[in-house]
């Protein structure tokens, strides 16, 4: 008798995008689809989504109109992933993103709020963003109140690795002249 195992059915951004609109899902449902896989997300607890409104009201003052701020907002990421993160900084696009969702192309930064999805962001989330050549990734790790910032992509990781607080402040790699203070947003 032949072993038989059960096998994981992997999807790409196509079929995902059809099972959308055939309303497969419910609207509450919370999914991002990562490497193929449709992922079931935490709900946003309190102090979760009140730091991505901080984030959204702090960005949206300091930038112009050339660059999108997206919140929680699809990005495509080759043709298995279309993860959500809490925030994008995206290059302005002439349809405003109304006919596409932006590629790793478009992203200037890269924001997850992490409390209890901290491991999943550390490990699978930035092995995604660093194999789709994500220049600046930052986790607001609301756990231990910092930080994390993330540069220079390479072969599934990032070579460039720190950890800030409150006292510091950061300048974007693709806005250097945007200073942030960590403070303000955490």
């Amino acid at each position: 008798m032949v072993a038989v195992f059960p096998q994981k059915h992997l999807t790409d951004i196509a079929e995902w995008h059809r099972m959308g609109e055939a309303g497969i899902f419910p609207p509450e449902s919370r999914l991002e689809l990562i490497e193929g896989e449709i992922l079931t997300m935490s709900p946003i607890g309190f102090n979760h989504a009140s730091h991505v409104s901080r984030l959204t009201r702090y960005f949206i003052r300091l930038l112009d109109d050339g660059v999108s701020v997206r919140i929680q907002s699809p990005i495509q990421l080759g043709d298995l992933s279309e993860p959500e993160p809490d925030l994008v900084l995206a290059k302005a696009d002439t349809a405003d993103y109304t006919t596409r969702h932006p590629s790793a192309a478009d992203v200037l930064l890269l924001v997850e709020v992490s409390d209890s999805t901290l491991r999943f962001d550390r490990t699978q989330k930035l092995r995604l963003y660093a194999t789709h050549g994500i220049t600046e990734y930052w986790i607001v790790n609301l756990i231990d109140q910092c930080l994390e910032v993330y540069r220079q992509p390479q072969d599934g990781d990032y070579l460039d690795k720190s950890v800030l607080t409150k006292a510091d402040s950061i300048d974007l790699l693709a806005l250097p002249a945007l200073q942030v203070s960590v403070a303000a947003i955490l």
